[in-house]
Formats: structure tokens, sequence, C-alpha cells
């Protein structure tokens, strides 16, 4: 097997994610070389494991067994029932997987969930998410998260705060390093040589000339249009209740949006199971499945491995670019 080597971080061992690690092995190890990081006593039962020392070691095991680097958690998992004691465990092993990114002894991570609370209560972890802390580790002054699938891409500007706080998170150096890095992406990581991007309005009808709001008239359209002048194929900012619908999805590649659920409730109304969480400005490739941790399926054979599939898929497609 030749091609990218993907990392898997193991996510919350009392989730889903070891069980769709497994069986996204299972559906892809004749496709895709890969690499799960965490402690095997986390895979369900039965899994074939090759227990490897070093990432050279996963291609020549990876259709026969999930090449498994070992991790060793302080407890073992209950499906659906965390323990803190695990919770540092999970917080190293990310830092691990984007080590191996840095040095070039993978070419990609795919990250299963977390479980931000379980993290703070048990080893305080200080970031909002996986975006955050990935910035942390490598550096990268600012990431952008976009959700990704075969039917539609959307970047939200703003992301993990309240509804309230939008408006004076928002900013026109915010909003212009969104587009930039969503752009970037696209050209260098999804091979668009010239995307086409369209802003979302963060008022209803964009404002609607400035009776339902004024950031639209006051700096978001004059943002929008100067970035156009200087070249970049943009426009907006459009009304987020008409920029979903078949139609308008064919006349770009990317929708910057201005809040967390303008960006998601579209594409997981759209296309759920295959959706994908993609990390932009990073000096690494990095995938996730769009979904939680999923505790109260945990375990019991239920969970769907569809977003990890596709998120493994997509950060080989990525690295292949």
């Amino acid at each position: 097997m030749k091609g990218p080597l993907i990392a898997i971080s193991c996510g919350e061992p009392a989730g889903v994610g070891p069980e769709i690690a497994a069986a996204a092995w299972a559906a892809l190890r004749d496709e895709v070389a890969m690499v799960w990081i965490g402690d095997p006593r986390h895979l369900p039962a039965g899994t074939p494991v090759a227990d490897i020392e070093d990432t050279s070691h996963a291609v020549r095991h990876c259709r026969d067994a999930l090449p498994v680097l070992r991790h060793d958690f302080a407890a073992p998992a209950r499906p659906g029932a965390p323990d803190l004691q695990n919770a540092q465990g999970v917080i190293d092993v990310i830092a691990r997987a984007v080590s191996l990114a840095q040095s070039g002894k993978v070419s990609a991570i795919c990250t299963a969930p977390i479980h931000k609370k379980v993290l703070i209560d048990g080893a305080r972890f200080a970031y909002p998410g996986h975006t955050e802390y990935l910035e942390a580790l490598t550096g990268a002054p600012r990431a952008v998260m976009m959700l990704a699938s075969e039917a539609l891409r959307v970047v939200p500007a703003t992301i993990h705060i309240a509804l309230e706080d939008v408006p004076r998170a928002l900013t026109p150096d915010l909003l212009r390093h969104t587009i930039e890095i969503t752009a970037h992406g696209l050209r260098t990581q999804f091979g668009i040589p010239a995307p086409r991007l369209v802003v979302a309005g963060l008022n209803p009808h964009a404002g609607e000339g400035g009776a339902m709001g004024h950031q639209e008239m006051d700096w978001i359209g004059p943002l929008v249009s100067a970035m156009a002048a200087q070249g970049m194929n943009i426009t907006g900012p459009w009304p987020g209740d008409t920029l979903f619908h078949s139609a308008a999805r064919a006349r770009y590649d990317a929708a910057i949006c201005m809040y967390h659920d303008q960006a998601l409730i579209p594409i997981k109304t759209l296309d759920f199971d295959r959706g994908v969480n993609v990390t932009l400005g990073l000096p690494i490739i990095r995938t996730s499945p769009d979904h939680g941790t999923a505790f109260d399926i945990a375990g019991q054979g239920r969970a769907n491995p569809t977003s990890m599939i596709e998120a493994i898929r997509l950060a080989a497609r990525m690295a292949a670019s």
C-alpha cells in the first residue's frame, strides 16, 4: 500500500471514538494506510490489532490489523461513563499525533471526538475545543474550522461562543483572515485553483438595507467588495436563508458564515452522516468526524462510522493534494 499515512487520535475512550475508528479501519484497510494512537484496551473486543513501535511499520500491517501506537491510559474505558483519570491521556494523544504530523512521520491526523467538560474537570483543559488546542500546539496564529461534504462546504467566522457575543467578536480583521485562510486552504489542500466564495450576512435578510441591522452596510459589504477588487472571487453579504438551496450552492465552493449554527445547521441537514470537520490554517492537515462522543450509544454497536470514514478519506486526499 502506498500513499499518505493518517494518524487517528483515540478521542474520549468512553465515547464512540474507538468503535468508529475500528469500523473505519475495516472499511478502508485496502484503501488508506492508517495508525491509531491510544490504549488498545479501549478498542472494541475482537478488533485485530498490530502493536507497532514506529509509524514506519504501519503500512505492512494495515490490511490485516489496525496498527496501534500504544499510549497507556490511567484506567480502562466503560462505554458511556467517562473516567476523569483518562482526561490527561486524551490530551496527550492529541499532542502526540500533532508531533508526528509536524515531524513528517504521518501525512495527516484525524481526531476522534473529545468531551470538553471531561477534559476540563479531569485535567484543567484550557481550550474551548480541538481547534484552539491545535492552534496552540502548532503555533498557528489563527485557524479556521470548515465543515465539508460532497454537498456543501461552510466556514463559521465565530465558533464556540454565545450568540449574544457574536456581534462583538465578529470584526473586520477576523472576517478578512477567515476568508483568506479559507481561500488558501481550498487552493492548496483541496486543489481548487480559483475558489469561489460567498459571505453570509449577520442579520436577517443581510440587514435589508439597514432596517434589520447595520453591520452589512457599515463594514461587511465594503470588506467583501475590497477583497473582490483585489482579485478574489467572492461575493456577499447574502441573506443566510437563501444561501443553501441547491441552485445557490452550485455557484460557490465554500460559504463563509457569521456564527456556528448558521454554518452547521445547513450542512448537518443536507449531509449529516458524511460531514467532516477540517481545520484550515494549520501547518498540518487535520480532519475529524462532525459529531460528538455520543455517550448514549457508546459500546452498543449502533454508532455510524460514516463521518469517520469520510474524515479519513478526506485527510488522505488533502495530503495527496
